[in-house]
């Protein structure tokens, strides 16, 4: 346990013996609903005394522990100094059916909203989402936390050109190296390791007993950052092609299988000795790894691209790149220049009938 992480506890404790009871209609203005889902609501608020916009983020106490609530708060309000964070304000306290605290709002909506289907987002724009969510997620980590949702409703837009982002929702947040079920869900930002749990509930009989039992009865697996980075991968491909690159990280998944031959067909020189290496030659070693053929959902990629998504969709975690080794492949070209001029004519296409979004 990191020092940060111990603290975080220590906090949690502390104010779940001081949180104090407040009317949200005698202290704040609310405004309009900014999100919703299972964890309950996001609302646009302005505080009465105060005059400031701020973000009610609204957890139904049925359904929500005292405990989860509070670290997502303490997360937030003292560990989430980096810019492209999403902090809370210091404004935390329950009603008789809700907890509430306040964050900075994200006024300009999430990066859901600009990502076009089956056209993506400007390049220029995804390099500037990429550089921030590298720096946050680098900060997180360094800490010793995992964010563990990283998607494009998660990142909130402080303007409309990506120019400032912030990563929120610390809801799934755990401690690097905490024991966790091993949980596969049908999702391209499900990690390749997750799929040992596919099918658990069904063909090794832990569909009986308690949930508490069938949770028990479930792989567990540490924590790690890698989760964060096969993640950040799905979403950088999401946001330049407005698309995935498949369904579900699944060995019976065709375009999943496609980009594993693609990956094993690249030399991985961490898999052979040194010396091994050193005696093979060029001939014998074959066509190197920028001139075998992509992987047909990659082919539109500079080979900048390629290498970006080979380190950060790498399939054993533990060679997966970090967050940070991305900013190397910042700067270039990501999409061939054929592509590029498809993909902004279709982009056009859209923003003239006002595309929907769908990634």
């Amino acid at each position: 346990m990191t020092a940060a992480t111990q603290l975080l506890d220590e906090m949690c404790h502390l104010t779940a013996q001081s949180l104090t009871s407040m009317d949200t209609s005698e202290h704040f203005k609310v405004l309009k609903v900014l999100g919703e889902g299972s964890y309950g609501q996001v609302l646009l608020a302005v505080h009465r005394k105060r005059g400031s916009p701020m973000a009610l983020k609204v957890f139904p106490r049925e359904s929500t522990s005292l405990l989860s609530f509070l670290r997502e708060y303490h997360l937030s309000l003292s560990f989430c100094s980096h810019p492209s964070l999403t902090a809370a304000l210091g404004i935390a306290y329950f009603t008789p059916s809700h907890y509430v605290f306040a964050q900075q709002p994200s006024l300009f909506g999430d990066l859901y909203d600009l990502i076009l289907p089956e056209v993506g987002m400007e390049e220029d724009s995804c390099q500037r989402v990429v550089a921030q969510l590298c720096g946050a997620l680098s900060h997180l980590h360094s800490l010793g936390f995992v964010h563990r949702d990283v998607k494009p409703e998660n990142v909130f837009l402080c303007d409309a050109a990506c120019r400032w982002v912030k990563l929120g929702d610390f809801g799934m947040v755990k401690a690097t190296g905490t024991k966790v079920p091993e949980v596969w869900y049908s999702s391209p930002y499900c990690t390749p390791e997750a799929e040992a749990a596919r099918g658990k509930d069904d063909s090794e009989g832990t569909s009986g007993g308690t949930e508490a039992e069938r949770t028990r009865r479930r792989p567990w697996v540490r924590v790690e950052p890698s989760t964060d980075s096969w993640a950040l991968g799905i979403l950088a491909f999401a946001m330049l092609t407005g698309s995935h690159p498949w369904a579900q990280t699944a060995s019976d998944c065709p375009s999943y299988r496609s980009y594993r031959d693609w990956f094993d067909g690249v030399a991985r020189p961490e898999d052979e000795p040194q010396t091994q290496r050193d005696a093979v030659t060029r001939s014998e070693a074959g066509p190197s790894a920028s001139e075998r053929r992509p992987a047909p959902q990659f082919a539109g990629f500079t080979s900048l691209a390629c290498s970006l998504f080979r380190s950060l969709l790498h399939p054993r975690p533990r060679l997966r790149g970090r967050p940070e080794d991305a900013l190397s492949f910042l700067g270039g070209d990501w999409m061939m220049e054929k592509e590029r001029a498809r993909l902004e004519t279709e982009r056009k296409k859209q923003k003239a009938k006002g595309g929907v979004r769908n990634v």
